[in-house]
């Protein structure tokens, strides 16, 4: 796997992608500090408000800040919204009123909505043998999940010397360090083949996700995940510490072992991927959710919860980390940041669901009818995603043009038919194909 860091420039990226998530993971922690500082008892509720606007930032930024991405290099773009985040870290120490938090907030997850799916794009156009790709994601997998656990723990080392303000220097030093990797090195910037109006470029992502069957089928599937997910997620820490009585130490404990799973799944991936479609290995990952959801029903024991969690945090990786490689196969080039841009918005758009759902019904129905009710949400989800993603889905397709004239470049090796020119090619939703085929 670690093969693919041999590439410098894909090296540099994935050291400044792995640089600024520890960075926000140091913020994330003095984040729920400065809101027990400025809100006490309520701290609870400003940092549920601080995720929904997180939520809101990620699912209405993304897609405005793709139709601009295409104006901009890449390179100039990634490093501009780097500084930016590192300025709102910078200011958050010095706030005195809760609403401030909401203001900032909302500037640095827009900053991140904007980065993420500009910098994901990117690293399909580096590493264009779809083997290292595959091990790009898994790596990237790894990098998330080593964020969860790595970054807790520097902030306890760390608040062991120093107050919780300083947590924020990090913060800026991992976005600084992180745009510093990311001028060292030259980034494609391919250019979208003619002018588009603002409507056009702000939904092309989204039109182009949902003509797609698969992926169509990737968004079920993610909500899937969402479900799972914000069941370990919202609701470790009330089993652990309420229900069965236990410490803080045991809630990391517990957190730790869905982050194993999770990159124990994300290590084996690449060669279960060079064997296995993509298709088969996300809805295995998905019934793997279900069954654990289907599990946690019956949860007795603290002892149980570790390894239902380990085996939630293999099917999560299992079902959502090929997502780049739908992507990638569903776009042409000067497509792929709207398209990243909005796997990004409607990804979140179902944590935005799930989350409140989670806490919600744990609250008021128990945890073991929650559980239920999230592995029936699931289980829908994945019986939606073999319907809405075809078994036979091969990346070349014959199809018909027929708004299209024999003239036309893009028929030229094209046969006459009397429906309109037919041939066959790696089809992906664009101008000349606005719509996906219909099966022979």
């Amino acid at each position: 796997m670690l093969e693919v860091l041999r590439d410098r420039t894909y090296r540099h990226l994935f050291l400044a992608q792995v640089i600024a998530l520890v960075g926000t993971g140091l913020a994330t922690v003095a984040l729920g500090l400065l809101a027990f500082d400025l809100a006490g008892a309520n701290a609870g509720a400003v940092l549920g408000t601080a995720l929904a606007i997180k939520m809101i930032a990620y699912v209405g930024v993304a897609p405005i800040a793709a139709a601009f991405a295409e104006r901009v290099p890449r390179r100039a773009m990634l490093v501009s919204l780097d500084l930016v985040r590192a300025a709102v870290a910078l200011l958050l120490p010095f706030v005195t009123e809760i609403w401030q938090v909401y203001v900032l907030i909302f500037l640095l997850q827009s900053a991140s909505a904007a980065f993420t799916p500009t910098f994901q794009a990117t690293i399909p156009d580096i590493l264009t043998d779809e083997r290292d790709y595959t091990r790009a994601l898994s790596l990237s997998r790894l990098a998330y999940d080593l964020e969860s656990v790595v970054s807790p723990m520097l902030a306890a080392a760390l608040l062991s010397f120093v107050v919780f303000h300083t947590l924020f220097a990090g913060t800026v030093i991992g976005f600084l360090v992180s745009a510093a990797f990311v001028v060292s090195v030259s980034l494609p910037s391919p250019k979208p083949a003619e002018k588009r109006g603002i409507y056009d470029r702000t939904t092309r992502g989204i039109r182009i996700y949902l003509a797609t069957p698969r992926l169509r089928g990737l968004l079920a599937i993610t909500l899937a995940v969402s479900a799972a997910g914000s069941m370990v997620i919202v609701n470790t820490v009330v089993l652990v510490q309420s229900q069965f009585g236990l410490q803080q130490s045991a809630t990391a404990l517990a957190l730790g072992m869905f982050g194993g799973g999770s990159m124990l799944a994300a290590l084996l991936l690449p060669r279960l991927l060079d064997e296995i479609p993509d298709r088969r290995v996300m809805l295995a990952g998905g019934v793997i959710l279900i069954a654990g959801l289907l599990a946690g029903s019956l949860l007795s024991s603290y002892a149980a919860l570790l390894p239902l969690w380990f085996v939630i945090g293999a099917g999560y990786s299992i079902a959502q980390t090929p997502s780049g490689r739908l992507l990638r196969r569903s776009s042409r080039p000067e497509d792929r940041p709207a398209l990243f841009a909005a796997q990004f918005a409607l990804s979140h758009a179902c944590w935005l669901i799930t989350y409140p759902a989670a806490g919600w019904l744990g609250a008021r129905l128990g945890f073991g009818m929650t559980f239920v009710i999230l592995a029936a949400g699931a289980t829908v989800a994945i019986v939606a995603a073999t319907w809405l993603w075809p078994a036979d889905d091969p990346d070349e397709l014959e199809h018909t043009h027929t708004s299209l004239d024999s003239s036309h470049p893009h028929v030229a090796d094209a046969a006459d038919t009397t429906s309109g020119p037919r041939h066959r090619h790696a089809y992906v939703i664009d101008d000349d194909h606005p719509r996906w085929p219909r099966p022979a």
